[in-house]
């Protein structure tokens, strides 16, 4: 059965930083893409960050680049992402996501990932 576990969630004030984790389970997702998802108005899930786990390769939305690091270890089967500065509205449920899919464009549409975790909470205060 194949699991995706979300953690590092919690309470952190503005300009702070959290590290989510993704653990996976069940499977290796070596010919498969990472991503985060949170929650946005209008949005059931908005695209934040993702990575392709055989080369690495990152991709972002345009309001965390500079901010945010999405990373995988291998050995671990765990992916990460790295959260810096951050702001109140980025108060969500941040979920972890994989898909077969290819690099481009489709990486931020959530209709195009097979498997999601449960979500863990971040909420930042101002």
């Amino acid at each position: 059965q194949v699991q995706l576990v979300e953690s590092g969630g919690g309470l952190v004030r503005a300009g702070g930083s959290l590290r989510l984790s993704c653990a996976v389970s069940g499977r290796t997702f070596s010919d498969h893409c990472m991503g985060w998802f949170r929650p946005a108005p209008g949005k059931e899930r908005e695209f934040v960050a993702a990575i392709n786990w055989m080369y690495g390769s990152t991709f972002y939305t345009d309001s965390v680049k500079g901010r945010d690091t999405i990373c995988r270890d291998v050995a671990k089967n765990t992916v990460y992402v790295q959260m810096n500065s951050l702001k109140a509205e980025e108060t969500a449920v941040y979920y972890c996501a994989a898909g077969k899919l290819s690099w481009g464009p489709s990486l931020s549409r959530p209709e195009q990932y097979d498997y999601w975790g449960q979500g863990t909470q971040v909420t930042v205060s101002s």
